[in-house]
């Protein structure tokens, strides 16, 4: 895919995350429910209802700490992953990073920090533009 296909895709996910944002705000807490089948098929195969097309490992990892970093989480769960049709265990170990990026968050938040992963040079750009958060490393 080319640099600015990645970058558009990274600015959609990053709205969505505002959208999310801004229908919660003031809120005293939040449950984040993660249903894994929003995953393209390739990073999630073992759900009963796979999406093609869906968002990719990486977007939803940034998408969930960008949101547990900006709200007062009371729980979350991830939802929809199916052992039986994950032979490689790919889904399981989304739905884990998924987790340990919702408490990441949490505790960025806690701190006062925002949630940019520490390598944070945007694709396409060596000046920083772009998104927050789109690095290297998630």
């Amino acid at each position: 895919m080319e640099r600015q296909q990645l970058h558009w895709i990274a600015n959609f996910v990053w709205g969505i995350a505002d959208d999310v944002l801004r229908d919660v705000e003031g809120l005293p807490h939040v449950f984040l429910s993660v249903d894994i089948d929003v995953c393209d098929p390739a990073f999630a195969p073992g759900t009963g209802t796979p999406e093609p097309g869906g968002l990719q490992a990486r977007e939803l990892l940034r998408a969930v700490r960008r949101i547990a970093a900006a709200v007062p989480l009371a729980g979350m769960e991830v939802v929809e992953v199916s052992p039986p049709f994950d032979q490689a265990e790919i889904t399981a170990l989304l739905a884990h990073r998924v987790v340990l990026e919702a408490l990441s968050g949490m505790a960025l938040r806690r701190l006062g920090r925002g949630p940019e992963p520490e390598r944070s040079r945007s694709l396409g750009s060596a000046s920083g533009a772009g998104p927050p958060g789109l690095g290297d490393g998630a």
